[in-house]
């Protein structure tokens, strides 16, 4: 459970995947849970306000992306909740922090995951909240080019290191996808604001592996990584935001990351 908490909290490979693996069962079973049912953010919340509004701005975003490229866009199901929520992918909790699920193409935001990302994760603002929001649609659009179902058609063929360097490569990817939609929206709509990159920067470089395995071990396993050191996330968040295009973030490629 602890290792599929850090999985959850770095912003990437579905938790509940993580703990489907650790069982054998490959992410179908449905972890038990000692919260309560999902409960629907009431109007009046801020915080799920925000959500929807980025949400939105993603999907303007991408739609014009994927038609630039003669494809079109479907865009992902938003599903904000406090507590446990039965989904494609297993059972989502709230302790596992945000996750996209390609069974059913829904990005879960537990909104009590940004009380932790400001308080716990020293990753305060509006914009690193935006920057949680954008990496799991990346997740969204990677899954629409199918490139994530290659990744996970790899799942016990090749070594656990090698799908381990692999994972990382899709996480890095949906950061600098992040770094894209950012690029775009500001194209658009002029949504940035004085210290918006620092404070996406800033939530990347918190949960690096190295610096998330140092805090909970205190050692860092470079073979174990999932998600990329914080240099390597802040790297390629950059490299997206830099000209906003998509073809700079062929991960897969990158001789070096």
């Amino acid at each position: 459970m602890a290792i599929a908490l850090v999985a959850g909290w770095v912003f990437g490979i579905n938790p509940l995947t993580v703990l489907g693996l650790l069982s054998g069962d490959g992410g179908q079973q449905a972890p038990s849970a000692q919260t309560a049912p999902a409960a629907k953010p009431p109007a009046s919340d801020r915080e799920a306000a925000f959500v929807g509004t980025v949400l939105a701005d993603t999907e303007e975003v991408w739609r014009e992306q994927f038609k630039a490229q003669g494809g079109s866009y479907v865009d992902p199901k938003l599903v904000l909740f406090r507590g446990t929520i039965p989904t494609a992918c297993g059972r989502g909790q709230a302790a596992m922090g945000p996750f996209y699920c390609p069974g059913d193409q829904k990005v879960y935001i537990d909104l009590a995951f940004y009380d932790t990302l400001r308080t716990q994760l020293g990753a305060p603002g509006d914009f690193a909240q935006a920057y949680v929001i954008a990496h799991e649609v990346g997740h969204h659009v990677q899954n629409l080019l199918g490139i994530s179902a290659k990744l996970d058609a790899q799942r016990g063929k090749i070594p656990e290191v090698r799908m381990n360097a692999l994972s990382v490569r899709l996480e890095l990817q949906a950061d600098c996808l992040a770094g894209v939609w950012a690029f775009h929206a500001n194209r658009m709509r002029q949504v940035l604001q004085q210290g918006d990159i620092e404070e996406a920067l800033n939530a990347a470089a918190q949960i690096g592996d190295d610096k998330l395995q140092r805090q909970s071990q205190g050692a860092v396993r470079p073979e174990s990584f999932t998600h990329g050191t914080s240099a390597q996330r802040v790297s390629w968040f950059k490299q997206g935001i830099a000209a906003g295009r998509m073809a700079d973030c062929n991960t897969f490629e990158a001789k070096t990351l």
